[in-house]
């Protein structure tokens, strides 16, 4: 069982930038797949990037050209940055991983965006 620990989030204004990063309790090597989620208030948690072992990423078109993930498997971390904030993106944010078949998911790091 992996733990997913989140941080970085905080108030910013828009236009701004903020760097979240997610701590895992084991090697992240063996884990194809690494995702960032957000939940904003009221509403359904959405998909935002992935990034597979081979470096691949995809992102939602929402974020698309303004955030960028990125994993160091030395280090067990998966990072998102985010620039051009806008207050749409206001939300929790989670890191989630699947590893043998079961998802794994951080409790989140809030970040709000000041218009």
């Amino acid at each position: 069982q992996v733990q997913l620990v989140e941080s970085g989030g905080g108030l910013v204004q828009a236009g701004g930038s903020l760097r979240l990063s997610c701590a895992a309790s084991e090697s992240i090597f063996s884990i194809n797949v690494m995702n960032w989620f957000r939940q904003a208030p009221g509403k359904q948690r959405e998909w935002v990037a992935t990034i597979t072992s081979a470096d691949r990423t995809t992102y939602a078109d929402s974020v698309k050209a303004r955030f960028t993930i990125s994993r160091d498997n030395a280090k067990n971390t998966l990072d998102l940055q985010m620039n051009s904030l806008k207050p749409e993106d206001t939300a929790v944010y989670y890191c989630s991983a699947v590893l043998r078949g079961t998802r794994y998911w951080g409790q989140g790091t809030p970040v709000t965006v000041s218009s």
